[in-house]
């Protein structure tokens, strides 16, 4: 068996997309079925990854599809190979090969290298794509890369989803250079929605400026509509990009007489004619050197290509974008001449991680369209998202927003309301010199939102409930006797018994179930039975605020166990903690375990008792700095083994403690939510305070 077929649980993990302990959990329950390690290498048993992909798909166990499984296994055999030729090259041969196959519409296997290079000189004949590449490709190590080309095809549906496959594997080849300067690829897909090609004409031309290794480009075609036999021209200064973004555009089946990529900084719309679509990222500076002023003209330069009605959308640097400038400054004054020209038309500032590769660049997107003077409305939408998760939720309601903003002539519809900005009038930002290009205040329209017409009810009820907790508070302890809890030392004749968990386990006093492992994407505020993770067991998240659905934990879970009211639930990480569910019916998430007290025991242990006296030992034995552990394990940590009389006075004393802090809690929480709404509706404008006589 070929060592690049080698594979260990980890890597079967990431080839099934489940956590890193189910494929131990699988060798164990199916010990029949599941491949026998082939060799161990420094502890780690080693599977041959074609075994384990044959029993992935014979049992549908795993997350993965299989194609996916199939693909996963020949990019695995990929990253093997690192250390015969770099990740740089290796990509660029088997992107090289994929290319080859999908141009000449037959498989590579079977055929010798010679014959391999002459197919590669009659189809390249000027050297622009495929040539160069095979040529520097070792003949033992081009014929392997062959085959795996094969492979990947024939798991795709078509050579440029396994061209994808192997560009989406770029940073985990180890390949970064080719992903250092991408957009996360949540953003690519945006920007390409945002320029509006899904509704261009046939045959219209879309450039790309600052290509790299294509994302751009990629996902454009992606979102065009299919046959559009649009004419893509775009530009990098670095030959090796240039060439892979060409064959990543030819195995989409765009002709060469629709592309033309320039190994340089200029697109040739000489010969090619002015585009109807510019997107692009701006190329990336750090901020010591990176200047307003060039940033602004280059994006002068780029609006110099658009005709009437064409569009730019062009991603760059917040600080010359959208952040405040130097008033009647160079730059202050070329970004506002944007404006005045009634070329820019949505601002939009980015939260951290649009260049995963860059986590401290901050960016904003411009969309900017050249509009005939008789047609400027004077408007501009500003959207700030810096505070935001970059999700696809979130791109995609700024996306229809902007489509809108567009389809109504580059003005207000009354028909709809930006969910992620404000449309002002222009004058606004070209009268404030220096002004920062973001909205300064929430729109009007968030007035007549449920969420604020209904705030002023919520604020009254919270302060009618909180006035009812207090009463309740008051006639509970007026009805009991003052909390006393007698405390005196300890007669030196009267010494206390101490056991552990783990003697108590061996008594049969207790009983010790694991927590299980649930996939995080499975968890949500909604579901039908309560989840205890570790955060709720130390105390550090709400009980009941996260939950699992019903048929869902059915079905994924089956042998996963509820707790029963009393249980102890108790982890060791990130800290010890205890915890007992009085009610019962929850799921315990690993690495939280239960501690079940068994009832027909000849001592039965008192739940609140035990969970008390562990919180005080753990305390004793915590972990110190720089240990990756507890000094004493659970089952090790020594706790008094009270009396059964006084066991119960303590029982008795942690239930009235509980029931005193619960009433506290209660009204902490209906504070803490009449603090947030009224702060909420100060800050954005839509509540008022009245003076304290007006109120009576």
């Amino acid at each position: 068996m070929r060592e690049d077929l080698r594979i260990s649980y980890a890597e079967i993990a990431a080839l099934a997309e489940v956590q890193r302990p189910v494929p131990t959990n699988w060798a164990r329950r199916h010990p029949g079925t599941f491949p026998r390690p082939v060799m161990t290498e420094d502890g780690r048993p080693l599977f041959d990854g074609r075994e384990v992909v044959t029993w992935l798909l014979a049992t549908g166990l795993g997350n993965a599809t299989p194609r996916k499984l199939r693909a996963e296994l020949a990019l695995h055999t990929l990253a093997s190979w690192r250390d015969r030729l770099p990740a740089h090259d290796l990509v660029g041969a088997l992107t090289t090969l994929i290319c080859l196959r999908q141009q000449q519409d037959a498989p590579l296997s079977g055929t010798d290298w010679e014959s391999l290079l002459r197919r590669a000189t009659h189809l390249d004949a000027d050297d622009t794509f495929l040539l160069t590449e095979l040529r520097e490709t070792p003949q033992s190590i081009g014929t392997a890369l062959a085959t795996l080309a094969d492979e990947l095809v024939e798991a795709a549906y078509t050579p440029a989803e396994a061209f994808d496959w192997v560009l989406d594997a770029r940073r985990r080849l180890g390949a970064h250079e080719l992903v250092a300067d991408e957009p996360a690829p949540v953003l690519t897909g945006a920007l390409a929605r945002l320029c509006g090609i899904a509704d261009l004409d046939d045959g219209a031309i879309v450039a790309t400026p600052y290509a790299r290794s294509g994302d751009l480009p990629a996902a454009l075609h992606a979102q065009a509509a299919p046959d559009a036999g649009h004419t893509y021209l775009a530009a990098d200064p670095d030959p090796a990009f240039a060439r892979l973004l060409r064959r990543r555009m030819l195995v989409r089946e765009v002709h060469e007489f629709q592309l033309n990529v320039t190994e340089g900084p200029e697109l040739d719309v000489e010969n090619w004619g002015d585009p109807d679509i510019v997107v692009c990222a701006l190329p990336y500076e750090p901020a010591e050197t990176r200047s307003a002023l060039t940033v602004l003209e280059r994006v002068q330069a780029l609006t110099d290509l658009l005709g009437a009605g064409r569009t730019a959308v062009v991603l760059g640097p917040a600080d010359a974008l959208v952040r405040p400038l130097a008033p009647q400054s160079d730059a202050d004054r070329l970004r506002r001449s944007f404006l005045t020209d009634g070329l820019l038309k949505a601002t939009i500032s980015l939260p951290d991680g649009a260049f995963p590769y860059r986590p401290g660049y901050r960016t904003a997107v411009w969309v900017l369209s050249r509009t005939p003077e008789a047609e400027r409305r004077g408007m501009v939408l500003l959207a700030d998202l810096s505070a935001r998760t970059l999700t696809q939720q979130t791109l995609d309601a700024l996306v229809e927003d902007v489509h809108i903003f567009r389809s109504a002539g580059w003005r207000e519809d009354s028909r709809h309301t930006p969910r992620h900005g404000v449309i002002l009038p222009i004058k606004v930002l070209d009268s404030r010199p220096g002004t920062a290009f973001t909205p300064q205040h929430r729109p009007y329209e968030i007035r007549y939102t449920r969420a604020v017409v209904e705030r002023p009810a919520h604020i009254s009820q919270l302060e009618i409930h909180l006035s009812e907790l207090v009463e309740q508070t008051r006639r509970d302890l007026d009805s009991r006797a003052e909390l006393r809890t007698r405390a005196v030392l300890r007669p030196e004749d009267r010494p206390v018994r101490r056991t552990t968990v783990g003697r108590m386990l061996a008594e049969r006093r207790l009983r010790r179930l694991p927590g299980h492992r649930i996939a995080p994407h499975h968890l949500t505020p909604d579901g039908d039975y309560p989840v205890l993770t570790s955060a709720e067991v130390v105390g550090s998240a709400p009980v009941g605020g996260q939950r699992i659905d019903r048929l869902l934990f059915i079905t994924e879970y089956e042998h996963a166990n509820f707790t029963r009211p009393g249980d102890v639930i108790v982890t060791s990480s990130p800290e010890f903690g205890a915890y007992v569910d009085e009610e019962g019916l929850s799921v315990v998430t690993y690495p939280a375990r239960i501690l079940r007290v068994r009832p027909d025991a000849e001592r039965p242990v008192r739940p609140m008792v035990l969970a008390a006296l562990l919180r005080a030992a753990a305390a004793e034995y915590g972990r110190v700095s720089g240990a990756v552990r507890a000094s004493r394990r659970l089952e090790d940590l020594l706790i008094p083994d009270l009396s059964p009389d006084e066991a119960d006075r303590y029982d008795t004393l942690l239930a009235e403690i509980g029931r005193r802090d619960a009433l506290l809690r209660a009204q902490t929480t209906a504070l803490d939510e009449l603090a947030r709404l009224t702060a909420a509706g100060l800050a954005d404008g839509t509540l008022t305070l009245l003076p304290t006589n007006e109120v009576d």
